[in-house]
């Protein structure tokens, strides 16, 4: 008897990890409910210590959990692993590439040994950008360039799901901004990438959705745009600010002071000023970032514990 079909390609449901040391016992991750839809990228937020790199390692069967369930494709694991590990790439960790050989050797060193054609490197070298640097030596190549290398190793066995833990640390702002146009390229084209990261305001350039989490725990998750939500604030541009603010106050607004105003109806706040002779520039909606969001989450939380 086979599974129903699911629209998630991972699944978690009350997933626990505990560390025992010296210092007594240490939770890493904690009764975690995690759901990563198929198609395009989701992000894995959360700060150092929030338990991302103990997650990903249980999903690929690299650690234990110490309670709760995990699917993969609708598939339990680390149960039927083998079943599913084929349609899953991951750079959790450095590869180990030859630094004397090209890229383009160490990928063809790479498909021969699982029996892919030659002509995957291509497709792979061509999707993360690394067209006319692959015969290259590795030594040469920048962090972002090998960090580059690392996902066309994955893509050799095209996988339907990517995992990817923390690609753009380390790299400079160029690197940063490789990466980040390999992942959105990845996502549009069909794969399901679960991207990892402490780095919040630069995965929400590149994330259809997101799951957020602290101390180990499921603070939000969600399509980016429900979670960072409507904008009820709109920055208000004029000539005389001091007048603006005057009367936006009398009409009973709340205005602070860089003249951002809360409302829900922005029309308001045209109407009052041009009502007292004030003529807008500008009004433009406010919106919240990923990193606010989390933040408010994690207010007053204490943050910590295993990677």
């Amino acid at each position: 008897m086979t599974d129903a079909p699911t629209s998630h390609v991972i699944e978690t449901s009350g997933l626990r990890k505990e560390f025992r040391s010296r210092r007594g016992l240490r939770v890493a991750v904690q009764d975690l409910d995690l759901a990563v839809p198929a198609g395009g990228v989701h992000g894995f937020l959360g700060p150092n210590g929030s338990g991302k790199t103990t997650t990903i390692r249980m999903l690929l069967g690299l650690a234990h959990a110490t309670a709760g369930t995990m699917r993969l494709f609708g598939e339990p694991v680390p149960q039927r692993l083998p079943a599913v590990i084929d349609r899953v790439g991951a750079v959790v960790e450095s590869p180990k590439f030859s630094p004397h050989f090209s890229g383009r050797q160490n990928l063809l060193l790479l498909s021969r040994s699982i029996g892919a054609p030659d002509s995957r490197v291509d497709t792979a070298v061509e999707t993360v950008g690394l067209a006319g640097r692959d015969r290259d030596r590795y030594k040469s190549y920048s962090l972002g360039m090998k960090q580059r290398l690392a996902i066309a190793a994955t893509l050799l066995k095209e996988p339907e799901l990517l995992i990817l833990d923390e690609p753009t640390n380390g790299l400079d702002p160029a690197g940063i901004r490789e990466i980040r146009e390999t992942i959105r390229g990845l996502g549009a084209s069909g794969v399901t990438v679960l991207l990892s990261s402490h780095i919040l305001a630069e995965v929400q350039q590149v994330c259809t959705s997101a799951t957020i989490i602290g101390n180990g725990r499921m603070l939000a998750s969600g399509p980016v745009d429900e979670l960072v939500g409507a904008s009820t604030t709109y920055r208000v541009d004029v000539p005389d600010p001091d007048a603006a603010r005057r009367v936006l106050r009398e009409s009973g607004f709340t205005v602070g002071d860089d003249l951002v105003v809360e409302t829900d109806r922005p029309g308001d706040v045209t109407r009052s000023l041009g009502g007292a002779g004030i003529w807008l520039t500008g009004l433009t909606p406010v919106r919240r970032d990923l990193e606010s969001v989390f933040l408010e989450l994690t207010a007053g939380a204490e943050l910590g514990g295993e990677r």
